[in-house]
Formats: structure tokens, sequence, C-alpha cells
């Protein structure tokens, strides 16, 4: 299991974003939240199988149709052994 933590910048909110990620989240078994901060990023937790958690990030580095992702910083983070995800 690995934890990672991840702010994406660029035109993310209002483009359903975060619902988007929720759903893909649940199709690749990934756990952890996402929301919106006032400064007009996205900021999510995956939380996962190595794997799924890599294609979390690959979609985040993408998002939604109407996205337009121009940068996404990652760090990792202790697991915290979460589970399902949610909108915060």
């Amino acid at each position: 299991m690995v934890r990672k933590h991840v702010l994406v910048t660029g035109q993310v909110q209002g483009v359903f974003y975060r619902d988007n990620c929720r759903r893909v989240a649940g199709e690749q078994g990934v756990a952890g939240w996402v929301r919106n901060l006032p400064d007009g990023r996205v900021e999510a937790v995956f939380e996962g199988e190595p794997p799924n958690v890599d294609r979390m990030l690959a979609w985040a580095r993408r998002g939604p149709a109407r996205a337009v992702v121009t940068s996404v910083d990652v760090s990792e983070e202790p697991v915290e052994g979460l589970s399902g995800f949610q909108i915060a």
C-alpha cells in the first residue's frame, strides 16, 4: 500500500474534477479524498496498491475533459488505512 498527497494546479475547479476523481478512484479501488482549495487548486489523497495509485496519478495529470491541468505536485505520506473515497 502507498499514499500520495496531490496538489493539482490549472483550470480544475468548476469542471467536475472532484466528482470524476471520486468515480475513477472507485473504479481503481483507491481510497482517499479530494477537495477544492480557496486558491483554485484541487487537493487529493490517493491510498491503495501502487499500480492503482499510479493510474490515479496519471488521471490527475489529465483530469476530466473540461479541465486544463498545468501542474501536479505529488508527495508520499505514511499510509493511514483509509477506506472509500470522499469529496471533502
